[in-house]
């Protein structure tokens, strides 16, 4: 009998499954470098734009899902936060974290970093933080699992904040881009990694199969989220969402 091929997992939009491609490992030294080839710069307004949502609510335990190098942290920590405040900078890759340690180190009892997997932090308790945040890391994962485990770790009345990936309008500039995507992003990528495949296939996996901003938000409010509210950056190449968990602290 022919070889069966594994299923998609559930809401996995890159087909990504850390376990089986350590593609965040390689190229962990290129990822900053990789963020402004792909986005030729791009991303630095993006994650400036989710700082200053982050900084400006009202928490006192934040957890970073998926910080990757640390970067968007490193700038909510520029934002001059009340002392009082923690952050706790999880991802999934040591190597990662790594990179995040030498730029956010500095910072000490303000930051705590942590091996984590968004779809189950058993480390986090229910209802511990009071602000979760995902940035560009929801698209490689099951991100029903991690939305869920983000509820679970909010407390009542907690703050969900997520930059991904979105659709622009009108439809036709959503199907150039991604048009653009498909023929320019692996010549980029190529080039950038070294020819790691990898580096490139998931982020074009992931662009073309994540849901547009009204889907996302109505995915979100199906789970249980209430306030929620989304503001495209870019034309809508990505969006910040922002809900809560319902009920009160």
């Amino acid at each position: 009998m022919p070889e069966q091929m594994p299923a998609r997992p559930s809401g996995n939009a890159a087909e990504f499954v850390a376990q089986s491609d350590d593609v965040f490992g390689r190229i962990a030294s290129r990822y900053d470098r990789l963020c402004d080839l792909f986005s030729f710069g791009i991303h630095r307004m993006w994650k400036r734009r989710v700082a200053d949502i982050i900084a400006q609510e009202e928490w006192q335990t934040l957890l970073d899902g998926a910080t990757g190098t640390g970067d968007i942290m490193l700038r909510v920590l520029k934002k001059q936060i009340p002392a009082s405040r923690r952050i706790i900078a999880s991802d999934i890759s040591p190597q990662m974290l790594a990179i995040a340690q030498s730029k956010l180190g500095q910072h000490g009892e303000q930051v705590r970093l942590s091996q984590l997997d968004m779809h189950s932090m058993p480390d986090i308790a229910s209802g511990s933080v009071d602000a979760y945040s995902i940035s560009l890391g929801l698209k490689i994962c099951q991100r029903h699992l991690a939305l869920q485990e983000a509820l679970r770790v909010l407390r009542p009345g907690g703050r969900l904040i997520i930059l991904e990936a979105s659709n622009i309008r009108p439809a036709w500039l959503h199907r150039a881009y991604l048009m653009y995507m498909a023929i320019c992003t692996p010549a980029i990528g190529w080039i950038a990694t070294g020819g790691d495949a990898s580096a490139y296939k998931y982020l074009l996996h992931g662009v073309r199969e994540f849901p547009g901003a009204e889907q996302l938000a109505a995915e979100m409010r199906e789970m249980g989220f209430s306030d929620i509210q989304f503001e495209r950056l870019s034309l809508g190449i990505v969006a910040v969402h922002t809900a809560r968990k319902p009920g009160l602290a």
